[in-house]
């Protein structure tokens, strides 16, 4: 993209300018929309590049579900994430280390991000407990006892050859009472602290041998080790609950100690939208410019283009294939409950103009039998098709960002968009 190109989206003073626009080693700004925060940019890893807005398929146990990575390849997905904590309890890191890491291991070649188990925190609540040293759990496939500490958590993410680790974190409740909340985000701020220290010591040992074979990504950074492992990037979540002081001090926190790119954590976990929207809000200023942002765990598609509204660059939610298992799909109006009554002789496919291979081939109608017979392809269509609606809604993002006119898309596609019971009726 040209430097004409890059500031159309907007009207600057010649002299600041330059400033506008950053060229970091991993992150680059492209645009910036003219009438909010929402911005493009373009993120360097050791697998390849991924543009933003970008969204992230879960895929939890090194599998998105229902879907294969080449049917990923092809729906456009840039970056998957896996899960530190379920890779670690099954199938063991010696599994994943035999097979030359995680790319090797589930056969994909472009970037992976890597949560820290910060999430099974608050998740598996009733399994673990929390000390400064770390969380010890019980895990929950066969009871055995383990414990991850910041240190740890870091080491496992290299072992399986993440290009995203995430420090480790505490990812507290909805409601949380203050005091617990502000001493939690103090020992996040202590833990991340040791992730960065961990890596920065560890920084000359040999990383994954998984040969990637997307031809975009630096392979020279693959030959030379030393600098395969500068392109392994480490994220810093942010915490703080839904108190605007502690999220906005904890950010501050999190920033000076210096990370390649910053998440806000603890959002999507039961609070209003309100709620969440203002967690965003109070932490955003206090993120560097020219780093991506990661909004964790969100969302539906209006809520992700208020993300981006507000400056954030990275998502990540299960809910486009979680939902598709429930017979639900996502269209620019809103979702379809598949198994309802009225789509048996509907002969239009999911959503009209749509590109996925569900809508490519096959009516609403055979879709919905499908689900009522409880057969697998019914669940994988839906899945295919959810998931090309949120990567597809990153990529129209990207184009109205580029465009100047994100604001408009944003508020008109908010209008259009209905969340519908997603009760099948009979």
């Amino acid at each position: 993209m040209g430097k004409e190109n890059i500031y159309s989206a907007f009207v600057i003073p010649s002299e600041v300018e330059e400033s506008l626009i950053w060229m970091q080693k991993d992150f680059e700004i492209l645009a910036i929309d003219r009438d909010s925060k929402a911005r493009c940019g373009r993120l360097t890893t050791a697998h390849g590049a991924i543009d933003t807005p970008a969204f992230m398929p879960v895929g939890t146990q090194g599998s998105v579900k229902a879907v294969s990575p080449r049917e990923l390849r092809e729906l456009d997905a840039q970056i998957i994430l896996g899960n530190t904590y379920h890779l670690f309890v099954r199938p063991g890191l010696d599994v994943i280390k035999h097979f030359g890491g995680l790319h090797n291991f589930m056969n994909w070649d472009g970037p992976i991000l890597t949560d820290s188990g910060g999430y099974q925190i608050f998740s598996l609540a009733k399994l673990r407990k929390i000390t400064e040293e770390g969380v010890e759990f019980q895990n929950h496939i066969d009871g055995a006892r383990a414990f991850i500490s910041p240190e740890i958590a870091i080491e496992i993410q290299a072992a399986l050859g993440a290009d995203i680790a995430m420090a480790l974190d505490e990812c507290v409740p909805y409601p949380c009472d203050y005091d617990y909340a502000a001493q939690s985000a103090q020992m996040t701020t202590r833990w991340a602290k040791r992730c960065k220290e961990w890596k920065q010591e560890n920084a000359e040992r040999p990383t994954s041998n998984a040969q990637p074979r997307n031809p975009h990504v630096n392979l020279s950074a693959i030959r030379n080790p030393q600098s395969a492992i500068e392109r392994k990037l480490l994220f810093g979540i942010v915490q703080g609950a839904t108190f605007d002081d502690l999220r906005k001090e904890n950010a501050q926190a999190i920033v000076d100690i210096g990370f390649d790119g910053y998440a806000i954590g603890g959002v999507s976990v039961g609070e209003p939208e309100g709620e969440m929207l203002r967690a965003v809000e109070s932490a955003e200023p206090f993120l560097p410019e020219d780093k991506p942002r990661y909004a964790m765990g969100l969302g539906t598609a209006p809520q992700m283009l208020e993300m981006i509204s507000r400056g954030m660059d990275m998502f990540d939610c299960v809910l486009p294939t979680r939902l598709a298992r429930n017979g639900t799909a996502f269209t620019a109006t809103g979702t379809l409950n598949l198994k309802n009554a009225e789509f048996a002789r509907d002969k239009r496919p999911v959503e009209e103009d749509c590109t996925c291979p569900a809508c490519r081939e096959f009516s609403r109608g055979y879709i919905r039998h499908l689900i009522k017979a409880e057969e697998i392809l019914g669940l994988r269509l839906i899945t295919l098709h959810n998931l090309h609606f949120y990567l597809n809604l990153m990529n129209r993002a990207r184009s109205e960002i580029e465009r100047g006119t994100f604001e408009q898309f944003r508020k008109a596609f908010g209008a259009e968009y209905k969340t519908r019971d997603t009760t099948a009726v009979e």
